[in-house]
């Protein structure tokens, strides 16, 4: 390790221990205890309703069921429709029209979802995230592989837009500075050369793309490439995130990185594996990051709005440089014009060449439905689709 190297990381160490200063916070990388503390907060939020305001589904279709139908549906995957109740509204709900459909569920975690598919054990996977890269290669090999009669497809459904501001139910990512800090929107662009760094290509679902190469002249590392001047031109850029294995990670790399995986090389990661709180809730990698950017004028951070602190601010973004800015709000989340919103998803196995399960396929039509997002609008955390989004999923059920 160089000279350079270790001072980098030993003031990392010293910056991660002092944000705990003052709080009562105690360590632990115990993974019993890191779960009950994970639990405490997820029970709490998933018994509030975060959002009373009704957004206007009139232009949604009444759900009409083509047919009656029976038999069961097997689920595995994400738990945070189980922990708020709303799988079971649906549920309730769908089986007032359909008494005979038994449902299995095994709603666990969305990383139980995709290997459910590739087993054949699953008919729905919901997934709080847009498969992995490697989730993806795993069904790919799973269905090109499979027998004649074993042969099957996997549809991705966008089922609701995520949550503006509650953690766990698929938060839409912010962009945060100082709030001493003069910038007060960036574009994707922009974020890409902050962000990440030069790359041969990207991966745009499993298709490596040459065409998104960039060179090391699109990196911005001082503010005043960012467009700001006078003392701030020259002042470094200090950037925080998260720890490559979180799934943050994978929305930026999506939607700025251009699916490259090159993050700046000298970006500061957190977890959530830093320490408990004093009433046992997880001490959450958004809350370090937050932490210590309200301590760097010169820094900049992703998380989500939960993390916002005291000295911090978000700024707006745009699609794309000269576009217009676009703040991250309740409705510019819901209405999907900020970019950086994320999705919730249900992945479905269908025989290649064949149909869905007829109970299946009514249950999804329930959900993209008016009373579907109507049940969902009133638990008070994911936020409804919009007409257009919630079309184009129905067509992707023919």
């Amino acid at each position: 390790m160089s000279a350079l190297t270790k001072t980098k990381y030993l003031l990392g160490a010293l910056v991660c221990s002092s944000l705990v200063s003052g709080a009562s916070y105690a360590q632990t990388t115990d993974a019993d205890e890191l779960s009950k503390a994970r639990s405490v907060g997820n029970t709490n939020r998933a018994e509030k309703i975060f959002y009373t305001k009704k957004f206007d589904l009139s232009g949604l279709p009444h759900y009409q069921p083509s047919e009656v139908v029976s038999g069961s549906i097997v689920q595995w995957g994400n738990n945070y429709l189980a922990d708020s109740g709303l799988m079971k509204t649906w549920q309730d709900a769908f089986r007032a029209y359909h008494p005979d459909v038994v449902f299995d569920d095994h709603l666990y975690s969305s990383s139980v979802a995709i290997p459910s598919l590739i087993t054949g054990v699953a008919d729905m996977a919901p997934m709080g995230r847009q498969a992995l890269w490697d989730e993806l290669k795993g069904l790919e090999r799973a269905s090109g592989q499979a027998d004649a009669d074993e042969a099957f497809e996997t549809i991705e459904i966008i089922m609701a837009t995520g949550s503006f501001n509650v953690r766990g139910w698929t938060f839409a990512l912010g962009v945060f500075v100082h709030e001493d800090n003069p910038v007060s929107c960036l574009s994707l662009d922009q974020l890409d050369g902050i962000f990440g760094s030069q790359r041969d290509g990207g991966w745009d679902g499993l298709t490596w793309d040459t065409s998104v190469a960039r060179g090391p002249d699109k990196n911005i590392r001082e503010w005043g490439e960012a467009g700001l001047g006078a003392e701030w031109a020259d002042r470094p850029i200090t950037v925080y995130g998260y720890n490559p294995k979180y799934h943050f990670n994978d929305e930026i790399d999506k939607k700025v990185l251009r699916g490259s995986g090159k993050w700046n090389e000298e970006m500061r990661a957190y977890s959530n594996m830093a320490g408990l709180k004093a009433d046992g809730s997880l001490t959450a990698g958004g809350e370090l990051i937050m932490n210590a950017l309200s301590e760097d004028e010169a820094g900049i951070a992703y998380t989500g709005i939960p993390f916002l602190t005291t000295g911090t601010k978000p700024i707006a973004l745009s699609l794309k440089t000269g576009g217009d800015c676009i703040p991250m709000t309740l409705d510019t989340v819901q209405d999907r014009s900020y970019p950086l919103i994320r999705d919730v998803y249900i992945y479905l196995r269908r025989p290649k060449d064949g149909e869905l399960k007829p109970a299946v396929r009514e249950f999804m039509n329930f959900i993209l439905s008016r009373e579907g997002q109507e049940a969902l609008q009133q638990d008070g955390k994911y936020l409804p689709l919009t007409d257009e989004v919630l079309e184009a999923q129905r067509r992707k059920l023919d």
